[in-house]
């Protein structure tokens, strides 16, 4: 069981008899009464959505998964492959519902995959990873005003609008959860 006001985003429950992912929660404290958890979830079984509004101290019950790091190994036409670095176990993950993850996904790099009742339901990607420019227009100074930005592919194929300073061959940090540019990163 898991209290309303403990539930984050990436978070398990379990909903209808399935587990459900939180995509979103939203905490709403009114100026009178309890506070209160927002919640969005994605069914891991069929991709249904389903809102909650659950009081912070009330407990709602949590799906029990297991966390395994693994690190991703290709893409074929229907799955991502994965192993565990500790038992090398294959993991195939479908790639139906979870195409978003393609662009942060590289290869030798290590994921955590969230587990429920044997089956890979979620691919938990890092809130920054950093990327190599892929390809990037050159843009000369003094073109447009201050704070400009234009759009860059990174080596995975993510699009990103990044400052005009940026050039093909640099590496980029990149905040996953809204796609945006953080900072240039020196090797």
């Amino acid at each position: 069981m898991i209290r309303g006001g403990d539930i984050v985003k990436g978070s398990c429950l379990l909903q209808k008899g399935q587990p459900f992912l939180v995509v979103e929660r939203e905490f709403h404290n009114p100026g009178k009464g309890t506070a209160i958890a927002r919640v969005k979830m994605k069914s891991i079984k069929d991709g249904s959505v389903l809102t909650l509004t659950i009081p912070t101290q009330q407990e709602v019950e949590d799906a029990q998964v297991d966390i395994h790091s693994c690190q991703y190994q290709y893409a074929d036409q229907d799955h991502y492959h994965f192993m565990d670095g500790e038992t090398f176990d294959q993991h195939e993950v479908p790639i139906a519902g979870m195409e978003d993850k393609k662009y942060y996904l590289k290869d030798g790099e290590s994921y955590d995959l969230t587990i429920w009742e044997g089956k890979v339901i979620d691919i938990k990607i890092p809130y920054k990873v950093v990327f190599i420019v892929a390809e990037s227009e050159n843009y000369v100074k003094g073109d447009t005003v201050s704070g400009a930005t234009k759009p860059i592919t990174t080596e995975t194929g993510l699009t990103v609008r990044v400052p005009l300073f940026i050039k093909q061959g640099e590496k980029i940090l990149v905040n996953t959860e809204t796609n945006e540019y953080v900072e240039r990163v020196n090797s």
